[in-house]
């Protein structure tokens, strides 16, 4: 099987450098474009000199990012770009047939006006929403293999969704009461320059952010109603925490009404125990930053709280890999038919 030929716009901001990072070292990939507007002209190698010992890497110059000479180079492109910004590549990379990774918000959601209410603004291409697959493997593999056009999920979300969905689908919480906190580390909010995100702001500090209405529900809540085959809506809050990367999201539920002798062990083995990139901790241990960080996995732990009558189902990802590139890579992966873990491992 030949290499495919692949490229990043954006490649400049977090998630794209990560993205780069994991395509130089693809066994079944050849990286032949890199974009930002920033950066056009200069090498690879000298805006990013972590990677100056590569061949591949040394040949590679940022370009401004023409979508049809895009198009001529790579069969398959990445949007590491802001929200917003994704849909001015989009319409044309699919327009000429080359086949889109979507790391930004801009068609995870495929209401145009459940994005305004949550975006602040009108969708720039409401033509092309509900054409793409939401890129979570977990639960839509088999469409992602056949898929044009996917959207990958945002980190929150995926922290969320893979945990919640057998709890969803066997009923076996109550729907209505659904209540999630996670914390996450700092290059969550991309690499730009405000005071927020300044290390003197951000050492030493916790502080949720986004309440009531973070941008993230909107995507949270459409997939679990999916899920459901019912309006779906949470209580979610972020929080943001003084690490690099990484999240730990905690939910929690009441135990379904009709529920009797709930087997949690049961339930997330059925769901996830053939997964490659879900480990299952049980009731013995709790997800922990650390053991992510760096790696495509979520992990995930439960308890059972006889005294509330609740569950608490805990995650853990690593916000630039699960979150958002490594789960890229993975959807790649599926497209062209190659292991699901290539690259990954």
């Amino acid at each position: 099987m030949s290499n495919k030929r692949v490229a990043v716009v954006g490649a400049s901001g977090y998630a794209g450098e990560e993205l780069v990072r994991l395509l130089l070292a693809h066994p079944n990939v050849d990286l032949v474009a890199v974009t930002s507007r920033q950066f056009s002209g200069k090498g690879l190698a000298d805006v990013f000199p972590r990677f100056s010992h590569l061949e591949k890497a040394q040949a590679l110059k940022f370009s401004d990012g023409d979508p049809k000479q895009l198009a001529r180079d790579a069969e398959i492109v990445f949007l590491a770009l802001p929200h917003g910004l994704a849909a001015e590549f989009a319409k044309p990379l699919l327009h000429t047939g080359a086949r889109v990774v979507d790391l930004s918000a801009d068609f995870r959601v495929h209401d145009a006006n459940i994005y305004r209410e949550f975006y602040g603004h009108k969708h720039p291409a409401p033509d092309l929403l509900g054409q793409s697959v939401y890129g979570l493997p977990e639960i839509y593999r088999d469409e992602i293999r056949d898929a044009k056009f996917v959207a990958c999920p945002g980190c929150f979300p995926t922290s969320i969704l893979i945990p919640l969905r057998p709890l969803i689908r066997r009923k076996a919480i109550d729907r209505r009461r659904i209540l999630v906190a996670s914390l996450s580390g700092v290059t969550g909010a991309g690499r730009k320059i405000e005071a927020d995100y300044l290390f003197a702001e951000c050492n030493e500090s916790v502080r949720p952010y986004g309440v009531p209405k973070h941008r993230h529900l909107s995507e949270i809540e459409q997939e679990l109603s999916k899920l459901a085959g019912e309006k779906i809506v949470i209580q979610f809050t972020p929080h943001l925490v003084p690490i690099n990367r990484g999240i730990v999201t905690t939910i929690y539920a009441d135990v379904g009404d009709d529920v009797v002798n709930l087997d949690l062990k049961v339930l997330f083995e059925g769901a996830y125990e053939r997964e490659p990139f879900v480990r299952l901790l049980g009731e013995q241990s709790l997800p922990d930053t650390k053991n992510v960080v760096g790696t495509n996995f979520i992990d995930i732990s439960w308890k059972l709280d006889p005294r509330t009558k609740r569950v608490v189902i805990m995650s853990a990802i690593d916000n630039m890999m699960k979150g958002a590139s490594g789960q890229a890579v993975q959807c790649l992966n599926l497209m062209c038919g190659f292991p699901e873990t290539a690259g990954l491992i």
